[in-house]
């Protein structure tokens, strides 16, 4: 493992891969983080021996770097204030809603693009202070769009590239940012930028020549002196983790109980989602009640399994969303369910990784259905945790994994009656025909994994090195470069 303050490869990102937790004696600990996002890029920096940097997730809290699974973390503390203003104003309520089409109204207060401006300055001096000379930086999500270029003017050897992964809007919400000339050229001061689908990527490029009227073709940028390249790099999963687990013979008994629990019924739907307005949750409990109004699904035979983890920014409007499903799931329960035999079972909160893998088990339907999403990883999840080709996916058209996996049941979420049909078909459709289009997902999920995903990026990154005006700072005597930093694993 490098050194303490010397590593040739940085991954910065939102949160670490565990979260600080304060047990009821007030002592805080840290444990694994359970998010599909953390369980992507953990393997991707533990193989490369490489440091993390990112929130450990409690306010006002104050850790040093400590090393783990091969691996530094280098927490970055942010107060009370600061989680307010950053995490739950300027990226909640501004950013993160016109990134999703504006499904939810943004909000716009100076303070809050100040917070967002001091935050990304301390990841960025952060990541200065540990990188080695010439290292690769690799940078990651929205929040944090204004340190490529903050790092730039710090340590101008490095070598960064930035990942986004939710959507990238248009144009015309774009603009709506009050922050938009300095979010543009934050990352522009990265190497390479990439993005989930190539509508993204086209969206940036007009924004460079509209907003900034920089020369952009063949997917490059010329800013000042410098070429930026922009390509797609959509996220895949920790496979090797999700099928070990889904093979393991306690996560397996639990999948059983998890059914034997809800009184063994036909049908199991499930759906795993954040609460946030763009994960479409009450237009899904919408369809699945219509689907019970017509008497198309048996309520003493179907049940819906809603997991809803807590939104990272909790904001008076995700309070409202939480208190809105609630009242629909209530509202299916008391028409349709019966005692100890609810149409919809409800867990609020967070699962492990085993518990999560028994309920992909346990599920018959994964309705993985946002409005809008960057790729939604819990889809894919579900399919490499299907083994035996049992099981079926009802996808929404508009997330990143749509393109990855065109044998799932591909809806309008928008639209109730596809919806209720998407459905329907996932439910009835033969066996031998179900069993066919898992195979072939399964296949495609397994054909492009984390360290593909991973190994494509930083390959690119390495070739940005070679283009015109970019100068890399030698690295001292002595010291080599590790190939598996740019290179495919």
């Amino acid at each position: 493992m490098d050194r303490l303050g010397k590593h040739e490869f940085v991954v910065v990102a939102d949160r670490l891969p565990v979260d600080q937790v304060r047990g009821a004696d007030g002592v805080v600990d840290w444990q694994r983080s359970p998010g599909a996002l953390a369980s992507a890029l953990h393997p991707v920096v533990a193989a490369r021996r490489g440091a993390w940097v990112g929130w450990g997730g409690l306010a006002d809290a104050i850790a040093t770097p400590f090393s783990s699974d091969t691996m530094w973390l280098y927490p970055v503390s942010l107060s009370a204030q600061e989680v307010e203003d950053h995490h739950e104003g300027q990226c909640g309520s501004t950013i993160a809603p016109l990134y999703h089409d504006a499904l939810a109204s943004p909000a716009f207060h100076r303070r809050w693009r100040e917070a967002y401006r001091q935050v990304n300055q301390r990841y960025a001096q952060t990541v200065a202070n540990v990188a080695a000379p010439g290292s690769v930086v690799w940078v990651q999500g929205y929040q944090l769009q204004l340190v490529p270029a903050m790092l730039r003017r710090l340590r101008s050897d490095l070598l960064i590239g930035f990942l986004l992964d939710s959507p990238f809007p248009p144009i015309e919400l774009y603009l709506r940012m009050p922050l938009r000339t300095e979010v543009m050229k934050g990352l522009l001061g990265a190497d390479l930028i990439g993005f989930q689908r190539p509508r993204a990527a086209e969206n940036f490029l007009t924004l460079a020549r509209h907003l900034l009227g920089l020369q952009a073709s063949g997917g490059q940028i010329e800013v000042t002196g410098r070429r930026v390249h922009t390509g797609t790099f959509p996220i895949s999963i920790n496979i090797e983790e999700i099928e070990a687990l889904s093979m393991d013979p306690a996560v397996r008994s639990r999948a059983v109980g998890v059914r034997t629990e809800l009184r063994d019924p036909r049908a199991v739907l499930l759906a795993v989602d954040r609460l946030d307005h763009a994960k479409g949750i009450e237009q899904r409990l919408a369809a699945y009640g219509r689907l019970l109004d017509d008497g198309d699904l048996d309520p003493a035979r179907t049940v819906l399994i809603q997991i809803a983890a807590p939104s990272r920014h909790s904001s008076a409007r995700s309070r409202q969303l939480r208190k809105q499903v609630e009242r629909q799931i209530a509202e299916l329960n008391g028409r349709y369910g019966g005692v100890g035999r609810p149409v919809v079972h409800y867990l609020h909160g967070t699962l492990s990784r085993a518990e999560l893998v028994a309920y992909y088990l346990a599920a018959d339907v994964m309705l993985a259905t946002p409005l809008r999403d960057g790729m939604s990883l819990t889809a894919k999840e579900y399919v490499a945790a299907r083994g035996d080709d049992s099981g079926a996916l009802v996808l929404s058209e508009f997330t990143g994994a749509a393109a990855d996996l065109p044998h799932a049941f591909v809806v309008n979420p928008h639209d109730t009656n596809a919806t209720m049909q998407a459905m329907l078909g996932a439910l009835n459709t033969e066996p031998a025909m179900l069993r066919h289009r898992m195979r072939q997902m399964r296949e495609d999920v397994r054909a492009y994994t984390v360290h593909h995903w991973a190994g494509r990026f930083l390959a690119a990154i390495g070739e940005c090195a070679a283009a015109p005006g970019r100068q890399r700072v030698p690295r001292p005597a002595g010291q080599q470069s590790r190939s598996p930093v740019v290179g495919n694993r």
